[in-house]
This record gives structure tokens, C-alpha cells and sequence, in this order.
């Protein structure tokens, strides 16, 4: 028998956090500068969940235009620098968040963090939020050279936080979670709260959850299978 912890795997962006407004302020801060009008938060859920660069990529197809190559980096560094200076200003964790945490961790569950964010964003916008230190692998788009949806990034995961595949769940809010989880062949609660463009039932999660309340028995039910 494992004497490793079971293991929940959070997405960031959307799962713990809200965090569009910050998100969406750094966008629109690269467009303003190319004279494109700024997009309103609400156009979140059709914009998030890949990472900052396909955020930019879909903020400038919204005017029809296409980025890519060096100027792709160089938008991506003024959107890094212009988000990490405001990391916080609009960014809170949804609600039931710090609870949920500290009932799993009375009855023994450990914590990672693997997000399509950089990491050294991820970590320091946990820390803006006081949860980073619940975490023993924050891990995001850079951390390993591969990212969500690939295979290989859950079991990377784990075992960076010292789990095992057999005891973990990932939980997320978009097509992006879902599927990383599936191909690491891991069950997965969606939130039905977060960033996406189509209803997450849809996109074929193990369970759906609408409030933190319920994360504790959406994520037992799925072990004990």
C-alpha cells in the first residue's frame, strides 16, 4: 500500500482563482498600445485557459488579426511585466476555497497546482493570496517543457509533490484540464464557474461541482472507485 497522501491537482486560473480582471487588464494593455480597443472581462470565458500567449493570440484574432513568431514574444513579455506588476489588484480566490483546503487536509489530502500560467506568475499570485505555502508543487507552463494537455504533465505533477497517479484528482474548469486529465488517465472535477465557452458538463469531466462545498465529496467518490 501507498504511504503517499492522496493528491489534488487544482488548476489555477478560474478553478481557485478569479482572476479575469487582472488577466484581461494585461491584455488590454498590449492591444491599447497597437491602437485596438480594449475587450470587456465578460469575453473571459471565451479568451482564458491556454496560457498568456494564446490569450494574446485571441484577444488580436478578435480584431482579425494574427501574431505570431517574435512579435507573439514580444507582446507576451509586456503582457508578463504589465500583469505581474498588478498580480492582485482584481484577483481574489472563489469562494469556499481556504475551507475546502483544510477539511481535505484534516482528513490527510495533500495539494499541487498545475496551471497554464508561468510559474513564477503562478507562485507569486499565490502568495499575493496567502495560500502558497498549502501547496508542494506549484508547476506551470515553463516548469517542465511540456504543458496541459500533454500526457505527460499530471504525472509530472505528482510526482514533484511526491504522489502517486493511482491517488490523484485534477480539478478544472475548461477542455484544458479535462483533457490532460484524461490522457493521464486521472479523474476530474470541473467547476462549473470558471473559464469556458461551453458549458463544462459538456466537455466530459467525471464530476461537476458549483460550489467549493462540494469539492470534498466529489473527490472521495472518485478515490473510492
Amino acid at each position: 500500500m501507498s504511504t503517499s497522501p492522496p493528491l489534488v491537482i487544482f488548476d489555477l486560473d478560474g478553478t481557485l482563482a478569479d482572476t479575469a480582471g487582472d488577466l484581461m487588464a494585461a491584455l488590454n494593455f498590449v492591444l491599447e498600445r497597437d491602437g485596438i480597443p480594449p475587450l470587456p472581462v465578460e469575453q473571459a470565458r471565451t479568451l482564458l485557459g491556454a496560457g498568456g500567449r494564446a490569450l494574446i493570440r485571441r484577444g488580436y484574432a478578435v480584431s482579425g488579426r494574427n501574431i505570431e513568431g517574435t512579435r507573439l514574444e514580444e507582446l507576451f513579455a509586456d503582457f508578463l511585466h504589465d500583469y505581474e506588476s498588478h498580480i492582485a489588484a482584481r484577483s481574489a480566490l472563489f469562494p469556499g476555497v481556504i475551507d475546502a483546503l483544510e477539511r481535505l487536509e484534516r482528513d490527510g489530502f495533500a495539494f499541487a497546482v498545475c496551471t497554464n500560467k508561468m510559474e513564477r506568475a503562478s507562485i507569486k499570485l499565490l502568495q499575493a493570496l496567502g495560500v502558497d505555502s498549502r501547496f508542494r508543487a506549484i508547476c506551470g507552463q515553463d516548469t517542465f517543457g511540456f504543458y496541459k494537455p500533454d500526457a505527460r504533465t499530471l504525472p509530472a505533477v505528482i510526482a514533484r509533490a511526491g504522489g502517486t497517479v493511482e491517488r490523484s484528482v485534477m480539478i478544472g474548469d475548461s477542455i484544458t484540464d479535462i483533457a490532460a486529465a484524461k490522457n493521464a488517465m486521472i479523474p476530474v472535477v470541473a467547476v462549473d464557474f470558471g473559464y469556458t465557452d461551453k458549458p463544462v458538463a459538456e466537455l466530459g469531466p467525471d464530476r461537476v461541482i458549483s460550489h467549493f462545498d462540494e469539492l470534498d465529496a466529489a473527490v472521495k467518490s472518485l478515490l473510492a472507485a
